[in-house]
């Protein structure tokens, strides 16, 4: 059952605009050895989709992949209609952000500076408006009375706030999730997923790497799973996790559940 924003509920628009995005035969490589083979799906917009499957089936690096941080060696991103690969890469990345496992936060910067820094820099935003729009992020993930402090000052879950501010900062149209919660001590996980679940509630476009499958089950409205670089099996979370198609998602499931 596809998960209604509940912004729709209430009648008010959603917070984010989020855009459509469509793989089509997508081939990812290291030299000569392909990591993606022909992947293909489409995100409809303000809706999250969840790519799971076991380590080294090419999830990440298709993340890269999709945001031109990784050059795809053949197929087509297509993002709101319009092809990637025509896109000037640094123009890409703002309409696509992409929240790491790691925060790299600039350590001697401040929560709003960290979050200011790109919208000023990469946008050429005056250094006040961008210090607003900093503002209004850090507000959004919760984190408005930690805005004066440190990475040092912060826990790992309140640093990985920052680093999804910082990409909310750039207003992005999807926003990409790497195994955002890796890296963070148990206890800090629930907080983080809480935050993007309510992301995509909002209206964000998001595609999550993940391997907290109780997170993809309550959270996404597609679920993909990939594994040897390709896609095996894709449908909505009842479908994979209730009934699984295939002996490789079944075996994946039964190890992981």
């Amino acid at each position: 059952m596809t998960r209604t924003p509940s912004s729709s509920a209430t009648g008010e628009a959603p917070a984010f605009r989020g855009a459509s995005l469509e793989l089509s035969g997508v081939s990812l490589a290291y030299g000569s050895f392909e990591v993606v083979r022909e992947v293909g799906f489409t995100v409809e917009p303000g809706t999250t989709t969840c790519v799971i499957g076991p380590s080294g089936s090419g999830k990440s690096t298709l993340l890269r992949g999709i945001n031109r941080l990784h050059e795809p060696k053949s197929g087509e991103v297509l993002l709101a209609g319009e092809p990637a690969s025509a896109m000037a890469p640094e123009r890409l990345r703002q309409r696509i952000g992409l929240v790491f496992q790691h925060f790299n936060l600039f350590p001697d910067h401040t929560a709003l500076d960290n979050v200011a820094l790109a919208p000023w820099k990469v946008k050429g935003l005056p250094r006040g408006q961008a210090r607003e729009r900093a503002a209004r992020a850090l507000a959004d993930v919760g984190l408005a009375e930690r805005a004066g402090h440190r990475p040092r000052d912060l826990s790992g879950g309140q640093q990985q706030r920052v680093a999804i501010a910082r990409a909310l900062a750039m207003e992005p149209e999807v926003m990409l999730f790497d195994e955002a919660t890796s890296a963070l001590d148990p206890e800090l996980v629930k907080g983080v997923l809480t935050l993007m679940a309510g992301l995509g509630e909002r209206g964000m476009t998001m595609v999550v790497v993940t391997h907290e499958m109780g997170f993809a089950r309550r959270a996404a409205d597609q679920v993909v799973f990939m594994d040897e670089g390709e896609v095996v099996e894709k449908g909505t979370p009842d479908e994979i996790f209730g009934n699984p198609r295939s002996p490789r998602l079944r075996r994946f499931l039964a190890e992981v559940l």
